[in-house]
């Protein structure tokens, strides 16, 4: 079969996560993510999938997470991310100011006050989950954060500056210290964000209005803490997904694509908000999503990096050159809604792969991102990266 043609499995594949699968309720929203995506797919001139290379890497990956049984545990594991276990009684996780009340579990005991605090803590971290990428060529040169005694770049430089800020008693977790112009000001994200090195964090005005924005949103609808946003809900991914992309405008990541008259959803941080609330708590307890399958990948500059480097995704030469080049893809443009569109299709056809050839295998499309993020990351820090990641500066990734 060609790559033009069209394949009856894919087809059964997208109606049957349009219906839904018989584990969910009828009632049950989606996202339309992987609907958007599939059309993109079909509609794109400068970025195609690779069939075969997609069985391939199915091979490949099922194999590598099975040797390092791949799991929830795995984002746990890393010491900068929150475990609720840990974070009980600790002073350095609980929430400032005199908001939330009972609604977001203050005070109803350290239990819950642990675990509102480790929501608050990923809402936070994924509100400011963007455009760590940098221009510089030398490594030594670029943006970083030094805590506990090592030296953090990329996401992780963003993730440890805010455990360095609460370290240092900066309420930085706090939606009322959003609020606070005269506390929460570009100077204080400055200070919370700065560098070990001459290059500042990109887009801190932008990230300072996120947590403005997301502070008055929480406290009009959500009684000033994101737990009860986690609680309207109801324990549907999907719809903490909608909620996100309705009510805050920092999270409605979706764009004009070729004419078409509705958006190209894309909702990369709303729907990595829910994958971390579901990987934090393995599945349970505030990260319990009757319809977690629903979440695809997070489409951002890394997960097309690696798909590109295993032959998955393929590029016009025109887009080509210009990632390898180095020239900055503006955001929205077509080029880039290809590039993450059709990576998210790309993981869906490697997932579908997987589950085919191993009906057992507990995995599905946030694992499956979480392990290529990874991955793509270890070959940059040991200098084994074939391609170079597309470059867009935006809010959304």
């Amino acid at each position: 079969m060609s790559d033009d043609e069209a394949d009856p499995e894919l087809l059964e594949l997208l109606r049957q996560h349009l219906q839904g699968k018989p584990n969910l309720r009828n009632d049950d929203p989606d996202t339309g993510v992987l609907e958007d995506a599939r059309y993109v797919y079909d509609n794109a001139i400068d970025v195609a999938v690779q069939m075969r290379a997609c069985k391939d890497a199915a091979a490949v990956l099922h194999a590598q997470m099975r040797a390092k049984e791949y799991s929830t545990a795995s984002w746990g594991a890393h010491e900068l991310h929150p475990d609720p276990a840990a974070m009980q009684g600790s002073n350095g996780f609980r929430r400032h100011g005199d908001g939330g009340g009972a609604d977001a579990g203050e005070d109803e005991g350290d239990e819950e006050s642990g675990d509102a605090a480790t929501v608050a803590f990923i809402f936070t971290m994924d509100l400011l989950n963007f455009s760590f990428w940098s221009a510089r060529k030398e490594p030594e040169r670029r943006f970083a954060v030094e805590y506990r005694g090592k030296r953090w770049t990329g996401y992780w430089s963003m993730v440890a500056a805010l455990r360095r800020a609460l370290d240092e008693g900066i309420p930085i977790t706090d939606s009322h210290f959003w609020q606070d112009e005269e506390a929460c000001t570009l100077e204080v994200m400055k200070h919370v964000f700065r560098s070990c090195t001459d290059e500042e964090m990109p887009l801190l005005a932008e990230r300072l209005a996120c947590l403005r924005e997301a502070g008055q949103v929480l406290y009009e609808k959500y009684h000033c803490h994101p737990l009860n946003l986690v609680l309207a809900a109801n324990g549907s991914a999907a719809g903490l997904v909608n909620l996100l992309a309705e009510d805050f405008a920092c999270f409605r990541d979706e764009h004009p694509f070729e004419g078409r008259k509705r958006p190209v959803r894309i909702l990369k941080r709303a729907q990595i908000f829910v994958a971390d609330l579901w990987a934090c708590f393995h599945g349970a307890g505030y990260g319990a999503f009757r319809d977690i399958d629903k979440i695809t990948m997070f489409a951002d500059y890394r997960v097309p990096q690696i798909l590109n480097s295993m032959g998955c995704l393929y590029y016009s030469p025109p887009l080509e050159t210009a990632i390898r080049t180095g020239r900055e893809i503006p955001s929205g443009s077509s080029w880039e809604v290809q590039l993450r569109a059709c990576s998210i299709w790309c993981v869906e056809l490697i997932l579908k792969e997987i589950r085919q050839s191993h009906p057992d295998a507990r995995v599905n499309a946030i694992l499956l991102d979480f392990f290529l993020y990874d991955t793509i990351k270890e070959m940059e820090a040991t200098g084994k990266e074939t391609v170079p990641h597309h470059r867009t500066r935006s809010i959304w990734y």
